[in-house]
């Protein structure tokens, strides 16, 4: 199925998050296309409510002036299909960024992977080499470590309105983004028909067996060629700071950029200087 059409519900789009679809995998996809250039895929986190153009509203516009993003909600997430019988995995997620890329016709793209999409990131330049042109790893998880009260507290989220305020308060460093408002948007997202249903089934307890799941590929760090930025945030009380020493250690071709007064939400706490810092590693000598 050809991802050049409207959004499912025609020209009326009652929703920014619904954009484009297409098939990958056997899943219809919902995904965000914005400019042109050397092409960018960019992975979301593994939140409850999260989707690809919440978590990369602010990214997309800013990238797209100078390269070629594809944004998707990755299986499981968002308003892509929810199928019945999927079992969540690393394997499955990289298994749906492939058929996505080759849905949209991309043989080789950089990838941008936020938090749990780091992991997936980190597996796909591993497995597919040739697939994956520079990375940018954020907040990543993908390399083992204790789990933490915040990831435990989000991967374990029961649905209400002060549950989803905690969760933002655990993200953000900047108070000011800790509103009702915010709270209740997302809120809403995570209970849409399906969504909770599925988020609980994907890191059960207990949760330190998902986190080592998605560090399969720690010890292969070394080969990744792609070259490669990590981004973290100083105060990030989701996925530690130690998290993006261990990748800069590991991977041969890697620099590294740490946010201070910054959370796990770098490219919405910082996204002005995000979004420079990414574009001009994506572009450079292009």
């Amino acid at each position: 199925m050809s991802g050049d059409g409207p959004p499912r519900q025609g020209t009326a789009n009652p929703t920014p998050e619904i954009g484009k679809s297409i098939r990958a995998a056997g899943v219809l996809t919902n995904y965000h296309e914005a400019g042109t250039g050397a092409p960018v895929v960019l992975l979301h986190g593994s939140g409850p409510g999260v989707s690809a153009w919440g978590g990369w509203r602010l990214a997309i516009p800013a990238l797209a002036e100078r390269l070629h993003v594809f944004a998707y909600d990755q299986v499981g997430f968002g308003q892509t299909e929810l199928p019945e019988a999927a079992e969540y995995s690393l394997d499955l997620w990289v298994q749906h960024l492939i058929a996505f890329m080759e849905g949209v016709g991309l043989k080789r793209a950089h990838i941008v992977g936020n938090s749990m999409g780091a992991a997936v990131a980190i597996a796909a330049a591993v497995q597919c080499p040739d697939l994956v042109d520079r990375l940018v790893l954020m907040g990543a998880v993908g390399v083992s470590f204790a789990l933490t009260e915040g990831l435990d507290a989000t991967w374990g989220y029961e649905p209400s309105i002060a549950n989803m305020k905690r969760l933002i308060g655990l993200f953000a460093y900047d108070r000011k983004l800790v509103t009702d408002e915010l709270a209740e948007l997302r809120y809403q997202a995570s209970i849409r028909p399906g969504a909770q249903k599925s988020f609980s089934r994907m890191f059960p307890s207990p949760r330190q067996r998902s986190i080592d799941a998605l560090a399969r590929y720690e010890t292969r760090l070394s080969d990744i060629r792609s070259p490669t930025l990590v981004i973290h945030g100083r105060e990030d009380q989701v996925v530690p700071l130690a998290n993006a020493y261990k990748l800069l250690s590991e991977i041969p071709n890697a620099q590294l950029h740490v946010f201070g007064h910054c959370g796990h939400w770098t490219q919405i706490e910082h996204a002005t200087a995000f979004n420079r810092l990414v574009c001009d590693f994506l572009t450079e000598d292009a």
